[in-house]
């Protein structure tokens, strides 16, 4: 994971969010529905609470034991070490029983933020177990992110963002916006609220904004949250058969179109369903993540 303390600027806004989609819909693909719900609790603050009267070794264990349970890693041993390095943490991927974690320096004194390094790093470790990732560094770092974040330990990275007009803290891959859109997104799945547990005033505002980003996925045609505007506009173009250039709906069948695609608003998925006359409400049913939509197909 990257050291994002700094002088340097944050990057802000959605950069990255086609893999942030498509890592939400790995992940529903490798774990299933049901094996996403068994997620639906977020871990707990006191549980890795970390203050500076905590002794740092058996903390920063405990605090990893809290995670290893969080992300179902019964198995996993997490051995917590602290040196001078480039990045602010890394993971040594062995065969296990032992998993070795090393955190940077810094975290000896910015105990509050250990928990956020050592999430991501024993995500990996799950995912080296679920063997599920992507090619190139970038994109599987943004998997990893993701998934930290919708199987309940991700809340930790958005609230380790802090800035100010001198410095910065910011861990992990995404922007905060993207680090609020994935939280948004779990929040909606597992009717989850996590804005008590931010400490940072940034992270909340980032969380806003992402759930407004993740509110207008549902308000996509052909849903039925749609706005009228935009439903005019969708039933005008299914007449014609051609969907207009940035939309993320396409039509199969020539003018009017007999089959309309569109992706599920919760895990990204490609559905693909007939396309009706006027007032067609149908409800259609995600195979993935078993969502179901109402829809003016």
């Amino acid at each position: 994971m990257p050291n994002g303390g700094g002088n340097g600027e944050v990057v802000h806004g959605f950069p990255h969010l086609d893999a942030v989609r498509a890592s939400i819909t790995a992940l529903y693909r490798r774990l299933s529905a049901d094996g996403v719900r068994r997620y639906a609790t977020s871990v707990a603050a006191a549980d890795v609470a970390f203050g500076d009267e905590d002794d740092l070794h058996l903390g920063a264990q405990r605090v990893a034991r809290a995670l290893v349970r969080q992300l179902r890693l019964p198995e996993a041993r997490m051995i917590v070490s602290f040196r001078r390095m480039e990045h602010a943490a890394s993971v040594e991927l062995a065969a296990g029983p032992e998993y070795f974690i090393e955190l940077n320096d810094r975290f000896r004194s910015h105990r509050r933020d250990v928990g956020a390094a050592l999430a991501h790093e024993i995500t990996h470790v799950l995912l080296h177990r679920l063997d599920l990732g992507f090619p190139g560094t970038r994109d599987n770092e943004i998997l990893t992110d993701v998934v930290t974040t919708y199987l309940g330990a991700g809340w930790l990275l958005l609230d380790a963002f802090r800035e100010d007009a001198v410095s910065h803290q910011k861990l992990g891959y995404l922007t905060p916006e993207e680090f609020g859109y994935v939280l948004a997104k779990r929040a909606a799945a597992f009717g989850e609220d996590p804005s008590p547990w931010f400490t940072s005033p940034q992270a909340y505002e980032a969380w806003g904004r992402g759930r407004e980003e993740a509110a207008r996925d549902g308000r996509r045609p052909p849903l039925a949250g749609a706005g009228w505007a935009a439903r005019h506009r969708y039933a005008k173009e299914r007449r014609y058969g051609r969907a207009a250039a940035g939309v993320s709906y396409a039509f199969e069948g020539g003018g009017p179109a007999t089959r309309v695609s569109f992706p599920c608003p919760v895990c990204w998925q490609r559905l693909r369903v007939p396309a009706g006359g006027r007032a067609a409400r149908v409800r259609v049913r995600c195979r993935v993540c078993e969502s179901v939509l109402e829809c003016d197909a």
